[in-house]
Order: C-alpha cells, then sequence, then structure tokens
C-alpha cells in the first residue's frame, strides 16, 4: 500500500524509464548525502487527519508524507486522492500503511487518531476510550522515528500529549500539543471582529487547559503594538467586564458549535497545526500557545502537568517559554486549570 506503482517502470520488462529519459551531465557529482529531507507522518486520516494533510501539502512543507491508519481502504483511498493532485500542488511524496514502519525516518510525527467528539460533549471525557489507543500508536512512532518532535491533536490534547510524552521517552521538548494555538486564534478573531481590524494585527493568547478551563490573558492583549486594557484606562473609556468574559465564554464554545452544526471540526485544526509544523521544522522561532510541560511555570509544582503558554519553537521543538506578566487573578485561574488537568492524569496510574 505504501505507493502507487511508479510510471518510471513501465518500460519493457520493467525498465526504469527515468534512467533512460535523463541524461546526467558531465563531471558531475553525485546527490549530496548531507541533503535535508523533511518528512512528516500523520497519525489518523479522519476528517482532522486529512485536513492537516492537505494543508501541509499545499503549503509545501515536506518532501514526504506518510499516513497511517487502522482502516486499510480508507488509509488507501485518501492517499490515491491526495497522489492524484500531484499536478496541482508541490512536489511530495505520499506514502500510506497500517504499519508503522512507514513513518520511519520522521522529523515530525502528528497524532489526530482518536475517537471522535461528540456533540456536547467535554474533551476529558474522551480520555478513557483514547488511552489505549496511544499505548499502540506512540511506541512505534518512537521506534521508527526516535529523533523526531511528537505534536498531538487528538483530545483532550493535554492530558494525552502527557501520555504520549510518558510512552515515548522523549525529552519534553520533543512532546508537544496542539493546545490552546487554535483558541487563541479564535480570540484573535473575536477581538478582531469586535474592533474591525485585521486578526494578524491582534496579539493575544488563551493559556491553560484546551477546554473548559482555559484562561483568557487579557491583561497583555495588544492590537498594532497598543495594549487594549491600558489604552482604555489611560483615554478613561469604560468597559464591562462582563463583555470580556463573553468573549473567552465564546472561544470556549466555538469548538461545540462548530460540532453541533457541522459534526466535527476540521479546517481550522489543519491550518492551525500546519502553522505550528512550519515552525517547528523551519526553524522559525516563533511564540505558539502549545501544550508543554508546565512544571515550575507560574507556581504550578502540583505535579508533571502539560498545558498550554506561550512557546517559542523551533527545529529542537519547544525552545523556551516566555516570560509573559500575567495579573494575580490569571495566575489563579492558571493554577486552577492545572489543577483541573491534574486531576484527571491522576486516575491514569501512569
Amino acid at each position: 500500500m505504501q505507493k502507487s506503482p511508479s510510471a518510471s517502470s513501465l518500460g519493457p520488462g520493467g525498465l526504469d524509464l527515468a534512467q533512460a529519459f535523463f541524461k546526467p551531465i558531465q563531471n558531475c557529482d553525485p546527490p549530496s548525502s548531507t541533503k535535508r529531507h523533511t518528512k512528516i507522518s500523520v497519525i489518523g486520516v479522519g476528517n482532522v487527519g486529512m485536513a492537516i494533510a492537505q494543508t501541509i501539502l499545499t503549503q509545501d512543507l515536506a518532501d514526504e508524507l506518510a499516513l497511517v491508519d487502522a482502516k486499510s481502504d480508507k488509509l488507501r483511498g485518501e492517499m490515491l486522492d491526495l497522489q492524484h493532485a500531484a499536478a496541482f500542488l508541490p512536489r511530495t511524496k505520499i506514502n500510506a500503511s497500517v504499519d508503522y514502519s512507514v513513518t520511519a525516518g520522521s522529523d515530525l510525527c502528528i497524532v489526530t487518531a482518536g475517537a471522535r467528539q461528540n456533540p456536547g460533549e467535554s474533551r476529558l471525557n474522551l480520555l478513557q476510550r483514547n488511552v489505549a489507543l496511544f499505548s499502540n500508536i506512540i511506541p512505534p512512532l518512537a521506534k521508527y522515528s526516535p529523533d523526531s518532535i511528537l505534536l498531538i491533536v487528538s483530545n483532550p490534547v493535554d492530558v494525552l500529549t502527557y501520555v504520549s510524552w510518558k510512552l515515548s521517552g522523549f525529552p519534553s521538548n520533543r512532546v508537544i500539543g496542539s493546545g490552546t494555538n487554535l483558541d487563541s486564534s479564535r480570540f484573535r478573531f473575536l477581538i478582531a471582529d469586535h474592533l474591525d481590524v485585521n486578526a494578524q494585527d491582534v496579539q493575544a493568547f488563551i493559556v491553560g487547559e484546551h477546554g473548559d478551563s482555559s484562561v483568557a490573558l487579557w491583561s497583555s492583549i495588544s492590537i498594532g503594538g497598543v495594549p487594549v486594557l491600558s489604552f482604555l484606562k489611560n483615554q478613561q473609556i469604560a468597559y464591562e467586564k462582563q463583555t470580556l468574559e463573553n468573549i473567552h465564554k465564546a472561544v470556549v464554545e466555538s469548538a461545540y458549535e462548530v460540532i453541533s452544526l457541522k459534526g466535527y471540526t476540521s479546517w481550522a485544526i489543519g491550518y492551525s497545526v500546519a502553522n505550528l509544523a512550519r515552525s517547528l521544522l523551519r526553524d522559525q522561532r516563533k511564540i505558539h500557545p502549545v501544550s508543554v510541560l508546565a512544571k515550575g511555570f507560574y507556581g504550578i509544582d502540583g505535579g508533571e502537568v502539560f498545558l498550554s503558554l506561550p512557546a517559542q519553537l523551533g527545529r529542537g521543538g519547544v525552545l523556551g517559554v516566555t516570560n509573559i506578566h500575567l495579573t494575580d487573578e490569571e495566575v489563579q485561574r492558571l493554577r486552577k486549570s492545572a489543577e483541573t488537568i491534574l486531576e484527571v492524569q491522576s486516575q491514569l496510574g501512569l
């Protein structure tokens, strides 16, 4: 299943036409053994996995893309469907298999496999249905790509990122959850929509759990470099705190609304994860709110917990966590979010 029959072997007796078609120039060296070859593996070819794969291809982020899923027919169908678009996309080798050996040598392994979130279902309720699945996914990924970065997307993402860290044996900087990167995009969109500005000019973070206990960092929001709350205070412009709470509530409920309307989320998370992949593999050193090992930050000392903090991402994974100032209220809410996740983790026995 790894690839469809190659057109290069269509000559008589299986002759490799590629060698006959092209004549090498004189006095040339063989291809460099140090040539950079970027490989991404996507585990799970459901709606989210395929949205991520499609976005990776259109943004030319990989030289090779490997797809893995337990459903062999759907897997081959998705592979062929992407391969048939080759004339419209940057050149990328696309393989697929139910065997994890197809992921060997990956620079980035993106895990989307898991039970689909049902309408109205909390992300944390998905946990028990997904932990057992991960015990069959993470170890082979670590075996075949021991130097890769693991990017976990499956929900509940914070707990499953912790599970992946424990199962892989990887250093914490190479195990990352997609976390609140998408939540923060939704946050920026809603703020931009309120003020009629471009969302790219809004600097705003949602941190903590990717879920109901997330924390909106209102104190650090800026638009075009102007701190919003400080500006309102200096201009003596009154605002209601409930208005801010309503915007955060809309962020939390955004995914539930999309799921209730179309049955799943896909496109936004596809762009979000491709955005993370670009920062990681291209060593962009950009700041993203992603799920990282948070112990020791902002007084989170109750245990090893993964939750979203603004982190600098590059080729080595998590390069560091931004030392962003939080108000006392934001710190307390962040610690409460950590306690929520730790309470669930304590039942896993890992």
